[in-house]
């Protein structure tokens, strides 16, 4: 079966309103439907990679080569998890928690966008915060890294409320100008002193071996991520 040799297929995520999955190609191409519909108010450029400047065609086309890219190039060394994000049966976005040689150094960072009749529901911190829980508690992370440009008060605020501190900047060309992003970094003693709500993980035991990992991490779970034996 597909799933014995690629058991990420089987991994999910459920928090009290979302499910966060690794989506099969008809459900990825219904979410890049979603960032065809557009992912932020027009004149707005939240990412370094100005995708979401494309036409809606061309932005949809994005979302699934990039995830075939990533699922493609999949190494223990270095991979990229990118979650559809669905509320009750329908697609609202796309989580991503990447990491290099993350078995030695235990680090990840993630990226994330939500389709634009999603926000300020709180949604986006939601499935942040459960993307987090299965880098620190599944997958026994030590630190998880973001970077955000200093004009994008919507994921400032989705950073800052689930315990990211500064640390330091980056400078990039956009468009042929200078921007300038905060770096944040969350450490899994800070993590560890915020409220968030509990997330359900299914098919992660299956899956370790492709992160670098032989085992679970971190048992018992904490009460934040605890496994479930069926499917959501």
């Amino acid at each position: 079966m597909f799933e014995d040799y690629w058991p990420l297929a089987n991994l999910s995520l459920a928090t009290e309103r979302l499910e966060l999955r690794v989506p099969c190609d008809n459900e990825l191409l219904e979410v890049a439907a979603v960032a065809a519909d557009g992912v932020h108010e027009p004149g707005e450029q939240p990412f370094l990679t100005p995708w979401t400047s494309l036409p809606p065609e061309e932005r949809a086309r994005y979302v699934m080569q990039q995830h075939w890219s990533r699922r493609g190039s999949w190494t223990v060394e270095n991979w990229a998890l990118e979650l559809g994000v669905f509320l009750g049966d329908h697609p609202i976005g796309m989580v991503t928690l990447k990491a290099l040689n993350f078995s030695v150094l235990r680090e990840v960072k993630t990226e994330s966008w939500l389709g634009r009749g999603h926000h300020r529901r709180g949604l986006g911190t939601e499935a942040r915060a459960a993307v987090l829980s299965l880098a620190f508690e599944g997958l026994g992370g030590v630190s998880a890294l973001t970077e955000v440009f200093q004009d994008n008060p919507g994921s400032q605020g989705v950073s800052r409320k689930l315990g990211y501190r500064h640390d330091g900047i980056s400078r990039d060309v956009l468009a042929g100008s200078v921007v300038i992003s905060d770096r944040l970094r969350l450490d899994r003693t800070e993590w560890a002193r915020i409220n968030r709500p509990e997330t359900v993980v299914n098919g992660l035991d299956a899956s370790l071996p492709l992160f670098g990992l032989q085992q679970p991490e971190c048992a018992p779970r904490p009460r934040s991520l605890r496994q479930d034996t069926h499917h959501f």
